[in-house]
């Protein structure tokens, strides 16, 4: 409850942002280029921070059972680590997102691209501000507190603010506000954890006993979340080449799905990981009961959201987004690519469920196999379905994706409990 809690207040941060985003830019190319770089530099931190809390938290789960002393020294060489990524992933990002905006075949139009190429070398910042943030959220998640989870809204309170400025008092509030907002999120992370006596200082080496519990699971872990997390990618690419417009309306929809989502999906994903892994880590009696029953659960809940989302779309896309420049054509647009969006929303719930359960049992290869599973039936479904429905054949497309795992997922649990 108290995950949903804080989930709902970050949600809702997001939600203020991005109506402050409409109304100043509407759907716009403005928007469509923010957008796509801002989800291209996204992309790794997310597989990071995904990598880190599945590995990580049944990891420190098992090393505070067995020998907690170990914990403080694995701590300040994990910090070491994401440092040294962070580097590289800013050297990439500074010097690969000019050469890919400019290799051509993206499918952006002239002024998204010039836009894009504006915003290029600000949010390549993002990179390693948020690999840090990840590192930090995820030990926050393994010690059973969830204030991170709060303060994930921090960059989103800030990018309004800026946004709310009068237009000549901050140039580029977008990009700027982005940039402000993850590093003031960093450091109250920072600060949370130093109160607690859990932020060491970083030490380059691998001494702790503990690095060979990560390094076996994070390789097939990183491989498999960057299959499965490679389909929203895609998306950027398909949506881009749809027209302007397209990546902004995509991007509105998807912003209200993941409220929604998040309200039920997330919270259980966050509360459930380190009960299962404590389970396991004791003995693993009645975990896959108890992860099959919150599974079910969690579907029934699904279609109950997906159904009401579907009668309210045109409702609650306009009491959030049509103001300013966001006229009632474009409430239109996005309510319908929302509708069909909300399809995935009960075996994405399914699904992430029984994700818990896997990684809790460290059975990183039934991720992989599901990332290689999305990967294919997304980029077939959406060759398929959208030069046919266009942008709503893309968001049906993800609906599959989340279908063809949620199949995978429970025939593995079905079996492993047999």
């Amino acid at each position: 409850m108290w995950v949903s809690l804080f989930v709902f207040i970050g949600k809702l941060a997001g939600a203020a942002k991005e109506m402050a985003i409409a109304w100043r830019y509407g759907v716009s190319e403005t928007v469509d280029a923010y957008v796509f770089v801002f989800n291209l530099v996204s992309w790794p931190v997310s597989v990071w921070f995904s990598v880190l809390t599945v590995v990580l938290v049944p990891l420190v789960a098992r090393v505070r059972h067995d020998s907690p002393a170990e914990l403080c020294r694995f701590r300040s060489e994990l910090l070491g680590l994401t440092l040294v990524v962070g580097l590289v992933l800013a050297m990439l990002a500074w010097l690969g997102l000019p050469w890919l905006l400019n290799s051509g075949g993206i499918g952006l139009s002239d002024n998204a691209l010039a836009e894009t190429l504006r915003l290029a070398g600000g949010l390549a910042i993002l990179a390693p501000l948020g690999v840090v943030i990840s590192a930090l959220s995820a030990w926050m998640l393994t010690c059973g507190r969830h204030r991170n989870t709060l303060l994930e809204g921090i960059p989103a309170l800030v990018i309004l603010l800026a946004l709310l400025l009068p237009s000549d008092w901050l140039p580029e509030p977008l990009l700027w506000g982005t940039v402000a907002g993850f590093a003031l999120h960093l450091t109250a992370l920072g600060i949370a954890l130093q109160r607690q006596g859990e932020l060491q200082a970083p030490q380059f080496k691998f001494a702790s006993p503990a690095w060979r519990g990560f390094w076996s699971g994070i390789g097939i872990m990183t491989a498999g979340q960057v299959l499965m997390s490679f389909t929203s990618v895609i998306d950027q690419f398909f949506a881009a080449g749809l027209g302007p417009g397209a990546l902004s309306t995509l991007s509105y929809a998807n912003r209200i799905l993941a409220l929604l989502l998040s309200m039920g999906a997330m919270a259980i994903s966050r509360a459930t990981l380190p009960i299962f892994s404590e389970v396991n880590a004791r003995s693993g009696a009645g975990v896959h009961l108890l992860a099959l029953r919150w599974a079910r659960w969690m579907f029934v809940a699904g279609v109950i959201v997906a159904a009401i989302g579907w009668i309210t779309a045109p409702w609650i896309v306009g009491l959030l987004f049509e103001r300013g420049t966001f006229t009632t054509s474009d409430t239109g647009r996005v309510a319908a690519v929302l509708r069909y969006a909300l399809i995935q929303v009960p075996f994405y719930a399914f699904a992430l469920t029984l994700v818990n359960l896997i990684a809790s049992q460290k059975k990183y290869g039934i991720l992989l196999a599901s990332g290689l599973v999305g990967l294919v039936v997304k980029i077939s479904t959406a060759a398929i379905l959208i030069p046919v429905m266009k942008l709503e054949g893309l968001v049906l497309s993800a609906a599959l994706v989340y279908l063809a795992n949620a199949t995978l997922f429970y025939y593995c649990s079905r079996i492993d409990r047999k």
